[in-house]
């Protein structure tokens, strides 16, 4: 951890209900940390897909679906069009 580029991430963001919430909560934390390489955009999405990626099918579909919303509100919060 000590020489990790991981973000440092709110505890129980991922269980969090809201896509909003999430998209949020990931932006502070890439804006906020300074053990990140790429745009703080390029950390809170790949943080957000290393989770989808790890729960894989584990993850209930109505969590799925609240999380792959979650990447449309971070994509807005950084005010990036699709």
């Amino acid at each position: 951890m000590e020489t990790s580029d991981a973000l440092d991430l709110e505890p129980g963001i991922f269980k969090s209900g809201s896509a909003k919430d999430i998209a949020q909560s990931l932006k502070r934390s890439s804006l906020a940390s300074r053990r990140r390489r790429g745009t703080p955009f390029q950390s809170a999405m790949s943080m957000l897909n290393f989770y989808l990626n790890r729960a894989g099918r584990n993850l209930p579909k109505t969590r799925r679906r609240v999380l792959e919303r979650a990447k449309g509100k971070l994509r807005e919060a950084f005010g990036r069009a699709r």
